[in-house]
């Protein structure tokens, strides 16, 4: 989730919704289990059989919790700060992730904050919490910055937070290349900032400058005990790894979203990556994009400069993604088949959410994006599993099916839910319609 998606004020609308628009291999259905939700994020299903889902918050400026009461969904806790990305469950307790905060709802309904102060105060933020066989919380760190440098796509949150930044996992040494751009700090139309990597907007590197590694890194995978307490750092040099998960084999992978073609150094053609998390490695963000150096050619955009290095030197040599998905494909919440009567067993579904690109060619991204895939996990190989007919989001023809898939969940008894985040305006991808949220079911005949 990206910093733009801001509150809409409240219109009548409806979204159409069919499940007949979808196209599923044979042997499959597909229903729709809720609808008329507001930017529902994710879903859980407690030890109990209990099901909760978070709403973002976006609309209303307030995150929530909702729990299926009697065939409805009804708030049980609110006030949580948008964008809510995440929630989770645990003896007991709700676990809520929110821009800069883990918040634990205890059984009596308390809540309790467990950190704070998480750097989620630009493009992207703090994710779902899950836990390990360690007993221990890990989740995920969004960067500040598309590709490491606070430039002309930041002016919103800029003006908010103007000492903001990216911050490394460990120290680096920059090479000194610094970025001209207009000075939005100023009312003068002339005056430009230049700004270097991991610094604050208008603050420029030297050649060979040391970054202090701090733990709280941008671009991370952060774990810590269940109150919060001793917090580390696993991973770091990715993007923003928006959900992070462990299989039945205790490896731990990630859906990690790749670099735009935006801001002050924009990169093209980035993948999105389907990452196994090794603890103490770096996976290459800003310099590198699906394990490849950012000076190839196929990273410059047109009409513009070749992307250079930030850093003078590696930490290593990135690990290679387990999977890489096309650009703008925006891999998001994701699950592991474990009922042998659904499908092939062990194999990751995963939500891909689509562009957020403002230009109407870049949204339908032919053939990308808005869908659910299947990740063959012995052989790498990626296919369709569910999809409109059109290929495209449904508001992109009028259709009734799938619009922006966010969230893939198995229940015990083998049926998939999908969550559907919502239908945006049109041109605006970061404004939601209200009510337009969706979950669908999906059940092996």
């Amino acid at each position: 989730m990206r910093e733009e998606q801001s509150i809409v004020p409240p219109i009548n609308t409806s979204r159409k919704v069919n499940p007949n628009d979808i196209l599923l291999p044979p042997g499959y259905s597909i229903d729709v289990f809720a609808e008329g939700l507001d930017t529902p994020i994710n879903m859980i299903i407690t030890e109990h059989g209990e099901i909760l889902v978070a709403d973002a918050g976006i609309l209303s400026g307030s995150g929530k919790v909702l729990k299926l009461i009697e065939g409805k969904f009804e708030v049980i806790a609110d006030g949580f700060n948008p964008p809510l990305t995440g929630i989770n469950y645990y003896k007991g307790n709700i676990y809520v992730s929110h821009r800069g905060f883990i918040t634990v709802i205890e059984s009596d309904g308390t809540k309790q904050d467990i950190l704070s102060g998480l750097p989620s105060l630009g493009d992207h933020h703090n994710n779902q919490v899950i836990f390990g066989s360690d007993g221990k919380m890990y989740f995920g760190q969004g960067t500040a910055t598309n590709s490491g440098v606070v430039g002309e796509d930041n002016e919103a949150w800029v003006k908010k937070y103007p000492f903001f930044h990216d911050y490394p996992g460990s120290m680096v040494i920059l090479k000194g290349q610094n970025f001209k751009t207009k000075n939005f700090n100023t009312a003068s139309e002339t005056s430009s900032a230049l700004t270097g990597a991991y610094s604050p907007f208008g603050v420029s590197n030297m050649p060979n400058e040391r970054i202090k590694g701090i733990t709280r890194a941008s671009g991370s995978i952060l774990r810590a005990n269940l109150d919060g307490s001793n917090l580390e750092l696993v991973a770091w040099g990715l993007r923003n790894p928006f959900r992070i998960k462990f299989d039945r084999y205790n490896r731990l992978f990630c859906s990690n979203l790749g670099a735009d073609e935006r801001g002050s150094r924009p990169l093209a053609n980035c993948p999105d990556e389907f990452q196994l998390i090794v603890p103490g490695a770096w996976y290459g963000w800003p310099d590198y994009s699906g394990g490849l150096p950012v000076t190839l050619p196929m990273f410059k955009p047109e009409g513009k400069p070749q992307p250079e290095f930030l850093l003078a030197y590696h930490p290593m040599n990135p690990p290679s993604p387990y999977v890489s998905f096309a650009n703008h494909s925006s891999i998001m919440g994701f699950d592991f088949n474990y009922n042998s009567d659904f499908g092939p067993y062990g194999d990751a579904y995963i939500a891909e959410y689509g562009s957020g690109a403002p230009k109407p060619d870049d949204y339908s991204m032919p053939k990308v994006g808005h869908r659910v895939s299947r990740i063959n996990m012995h052989t790498g190989e990626i296919s369709n599993f569910a999809i409109n007919h059109s290929g495209c989001p449904a508001s992109y023809n009028g259709g009734g099916g799938l619009e922006r898939p966010i969230d893939v969940l198995f229940d015990f008894y083998g049926s998939m839910y999908v969550v559907d985040f919502g239908m945006a305006f049109p041109n605006e991808p970061y404004k939601f319609m209200p009510k337009s949220g969706v979950i669908w079911k999906i059940t092996k005949d």
